[in-house]
């Protein structure tokens, strides 16, 4: 009785809501066709895939390719590239957003704040390639940044030829172009904060300042929570696309992470069982750290992601 009821009402909803669960049919197969189908390629990490026999009928090699990347010599220099780059990433550029949210939370003028929005949200729509090229412009010799440290007497340099560089220009690009987009979250999240906290703050003498640390930022907690979960949860993840349009083989060293190697062995070197091993490895571990993450979250605050 319990199954036909539910089906009953599933039905009902079904017929009620019909637009909606139309609206939802492109979204469930998009997940299937690019998420869920290709999980069936993880099974080249176990075998020494050639691509005339295809995936069934390469030979099963089990976990030789694990235990390659684990006794290569590049392996420690990949995680820890990999881990600095992400968590100095998390330490700068996550709190970026929310402060420039709280920010502009505070300008009155509609006219002023419609215009800081959109400035800030047009570099995140620029490509990839054109902000490289950019940066590779503005940190060579007689670039921008070259000249403007000749005013103060530095020495004219190829600052992507250095590597100790690296990471900052890196980093500091990723939050020039992402600070403004990925503020509107925030933004939002402010809006449902009930605006009599902020007159009966005020009646009581209390400031911009002491507003936004006893109102703004408690009311938008639960969206810093789960932002941050996520972000955890990607420690181990880096976009190869920026990194191989910056880096060279001079800047190995501190450029070279998890996802560029991939690329070069998978796609360059035509290597498929070795860089899905590496990859699989990587999505592991990403998934061992979001759920402790969440754990933690759980325990230290009501707000969890699952």
């Amino acid at each position: 009785m319990g199954g036909k009821s539910f089906q009953h009402r599933l039905g009902r909803d079904v017929s009620v809501n019909k637009y909606i669960y139309l609206m939802l049919v492109p979204v469930v197969a998009y997940y299937i066709i690019f998420c869920y189908v290709p999980m069936y390629g993880i099974l080249m990490a176990f075998e020494d895939y050639r691509p005339r026999t295809g995936i069934i009928g390469s030979p099963w090699v089990g976990l030789k390719h694990f235990r390659a990347f684990f006794s290569s010599d590049y392996i420690g220099r990949l995680i820890r590239n990999t881990l600095l780059i992400n968590i100095y990433s998390l330490l700068w550029g996550f709190p970026a957003p929310i402060i420039f949210a709280l920010l502009l939370n505070e300008l009155k003028g509609n006219v002023l704040k419609r215009y800081v929005q959109t400035a800030s949200y047009l570099p995140y729509f620029v490509s990839t390639v054109v902000i490289c090229g950019l940066l590779r412009s503005f940190c060579a010799s007689y670039g921008l940044f070259n000249s403007i440290g000749a005013l103060f007497g530095a020495e004219r340099v190829d600052l992507l030829s250095k590597p100790e560089y690296f990471r900052t220009i890196y980093i500091g690009s990723d939050i020039w172009q992402g600070v403004g987009f990925s503020s509107i979250i925030y933004i939002a999240a402010l809006t449902n904060v009930d605006p009599e906290l902020y007159e009966a703050a005020t009646i009581d003498g209390a400031g911009r300042f002491r507003r936004m640390l006893n109102i703004s930022i408690p009311g938008i907690m639960p969206t810093i929570t789960i932002l941050l979960i996520m972000n955890v949860g990607s420690l181990m993840s880096l976009g190869y696309e920026k990194i191989i349009l910056l880096y060279n083989s001079l800047t190995y060293e501190t450029a070279d992470v998890i996802s560029s190697f991939v690329y070069r062995r998978g796609i360059v070197s035509g290597d498929y069982s070795f860089s899905t091993a590496v990859g699989l490895f990587n999505t592991v571990v990403n998934f061992v750290l979001i759920l402790l993450a969440n754990t933690v979250a759980g325990k230290v605050s009501e707000t969890t992601l699952f």
